[in-house]
């Protein structure tokens, strides 16, 4: 059959897209596990996820140091010899920090669970953060530290966190001198605190086979002991800054970073669906009016974008960019002026119906595979929400007009409001 490329594809809408649901365990010491048993291959992922705990300011490091130096050695194993296991077996460990969690990922096959695992299992259970390698680890983030706070963009990200979320785990970026305060001795504690099974939650995605949940179940519920204390994942109240104009100023600077945004909704939000839509039309995508016309219009920058981010205690509505200095305060004007007509404009409802299949397009598209889904569910799990969230997000996308848009752009996109960023020149 000859295929006539002249003819478009039929075009079809988006109605409905079915969401793999997992199967949840509560072990007796407190671990929570869920299981999204798809999939033909005898692969599976393993995450444990731990909250992180109440940040300090004045050990501010400990969340994220002790998340990244987990894999570094145990009483038993070097972090040359947690590596060579994992790899013999062809699997896969990972250590990986965020704001909200920290989490501990396995690739490996079913069949060689038996002999991955413990090394897992030693690694949550008996790390000892060798001091060779705390000072390693001190001394490699001092010297990226150094090379990224050369770069524009790096510090207009850094001055617009901290405007925003003040003295807080989303606020806070490290100095060279936060580095020297770390201490074994209190990574050690931090550790033993945070790294317990009340304070995880265990997602396996996969071709869950009866023998490896059986083991699974053995290693890391009868055999992880029980703890009474719960761990204090509370975080400090989020305060934003009185001063809404920072500016760090780069002689000689070719370019200029630009971050404008503000305090937002996050997920749990009635509106938050929505404001998705509108960040999107305004730079939430490669055919956005920010790109329209800051790019491919005045020919100011290489890419400008907006997005909305959302936390467990926050949320941040920015855009950012990084223009030619020479014209650095002409596109504040215009990105300025793409709020302004988003206030005072319905969206054509040929944008907004390109809009809305952009953005069910991609949610479909994210879907390509057991561990996308099991990805969607931690969105929702870690955020105190169900499923029906993605059935409202998809219906507020398909529905929500142009008139309601504009009232949201009314409602949040206060320019009173918004908080202004340029490293560079201005």
């Amino acid at each position: 059959m000859t295929i006539d490329r002249t003819i478009a594809p039929e075009f079809k809408a988006i109605n409905d897209i079915k969401l793999i649901k997992p199967e949840q365990l509560t072990l007796n010491n407190g671990l929570q596990v869920f299981c999204f048993n798809s999939g033909g291959q005898e692969l599976l992922r393993l995450e444990w996820i731990f909250g992180n705990l109440r940040f300090n300011p004045e050990k501010p490091l400990l969340n994220q140091a002790v998340s990244t130096l987990i894999t570094e050695g145990t009483e038993t194993l070097t972090a040359a010899q947690i590596a060579d296991r994992i790899d013999f077996y062809g699997a896969f460990l990972q250590a990986e920090y965020g704001f909200d969690t920290s989490q501990l990922t396995l690739f490996s096959l079913n069949k060689h669970l038996s002999s991955t695992l413990p090394v897992v299992k030693d690694v949550l259970t008996n790390a000892i953060f060798p001091q060779k390698e705390v000072d390693t680890y001190v001394r490699n983030q001092q010297q990226k530290l150094q090379v990224s706070l050369r770069k524009n963009d790096v510090v207009a990200r850094r001055l617009f966190n901290k405007a925003l979320h003040g003295n807080t785990l989303y606020g806070f970026s490290p100095e060279a001198e936060d580095y020297q305060k770390l201490q074994r001795e209190d990574m050690l504690g931090h550790y033993h605190e945070m790294f317990r099974p009340s304070n995880c939650t265990l997602i396996i995605s996969g071709k869950i086979e009866k023998e490896a949940l059986d083991l699974i179940i053995e290693m890391f519920g009868e055999n992880w002991q029980l703890d009474s204390n719960p761990a204090d994942i509370s975080q400090p109240e989020v305060v934003a800054a009185t001063e809404h104009f920072y500016y760090k100023e780069k002689p000689g600077a070719l370019q200029s970073a630009i971050r404008i945004g503000l305090p937002a909704v996050n997920r749990t939000h009635p509106d938050f669906s929505a404001l998705q839509v509108l960040n999107t039309v305004l730079g939430g995508y490669f055919g956005s009016r920010l790109m329209a016309n800051i790019r491919e219009d005045k020919g100011y920058t290489y890419g400008i974008g907006s997005g909305i981010s959302s936390f467990k205690h926050t949320g941040t509505w920015f855009i950012a960019s990084e223009v030619g200095a020479d014209v650095c305060r002409a596109a504040i004007a215009e990105v300025e002026k793409e709020i302004g007509l988003l206030k005072t404009e319905l969206i054509p409802e040929d944008e907004l119906n390109l809009v809305r299949n952009y953005m069910l397009g991609s949610l479909l598209g994210s879907l390509e595979n057991v561990f996308s889904h099991a990805d969607k569910f931690k969105n929702l799990y870690f955020s105190g929400l169900g499923y029906e969230y993605y059935d409202n997000y998809m219906q507020t996308v398909k529905t929500v007009t142009a008139e309601q848009l504009k009232d949201l752009a009314n409602k949040y996109l206060d320019s009173d409001r918004f908080y202004k960023v340029i490293a560079g020149k201005y």
